[in-house]
């Protein structure tokens, strides 16, 4: 299996994409104690779009791991998902929108060609999950996949990925101690041994 990860932690003002780091490194250690393929691109680094725009080609799975700045993901992602899948089209990832001029009223977001791919992403939060969760507080119940991750989700379905389940990490500024990173780090790899044994029973 073959595993694309991009790093989204970008370094801006106050944060230093540590964490997303750190979960990248978890990643990758568990994709090495299995034996998998895998390739990493870190935002903050300088990047060519053709080029990768053919890790995503070459992958299987690619898993996104970003922090959510202002309820979207940070400028700097978005910068290389535009550059990136741009760079994708009529070149592997995707061929139009997937409409006719005979009939333009059906068929948008049908003319992706990466079917057969999926894709994961953990976001990272200040934001506690409680947030989400219980009446009155502030995303109204509405989860992080239907409420902010809609139109992330709807990007990949438009270049023909379907998701596996992703993982959230909450509270990181105001409650991030030891204690609670090792519970996510134990969490997490139980996350990715569920996800890649489905995986490898559905391939």
């Amino acid at each position: 299996m073959k595993v694309f990860i991009i790093n989204g932690g970008q370094v801006f003002a106050h944060s230093g994409g540590q964490f997303n780091h750190m979960l990248t490194d978890w990643t990758t250690k568990f994709l090495n104690k299995k034996g998998f393929e895998y390739r990493v691109t870190h935002i903050n680094d300088n990047f060519n779009a053709l080029d990768e725009a053919e890790n995503f080609k070459w992958a299987d799975i690619v898993i996104y791991h970003t922090p959510i700045w202002w309820f979207q993901v940070p400028n700097r992602l978005k910068k290389y998902i535009d550059e990136v899948f741009t760079a994708g089209h009529q070149n592997g990832m995707y061929a139009s929108d997937g409409r006719s001029r005979k009939n333009p009223a059906i068929n948008y977001g049908t003319g992706g060609l990466m079917h057969g791919k999926k894709y994961m992403v953990t976001t990272t939060w200040n934001a506690p999950d409680t947030a989400f969760t219980l009446p009155g507080e502030f995303f109204d119940q509405k989860s992080i996949d239907e409420g902010v991750l809609f139109g992330f989700h709807k990007m990949n379905q438009f270049v023909g990925m379907d998701r596996i389940p992703g993982f959230h990490f909450h509270d990181l500024e105001k409650n991030a101690t030891t204690e609670r990173i090792e519970n996510y780090h134990q969490d997490y790899t139980q996350h990715l041994e569920e996800v890649f044994i489905l995986e490898e029973q559905l391939s």
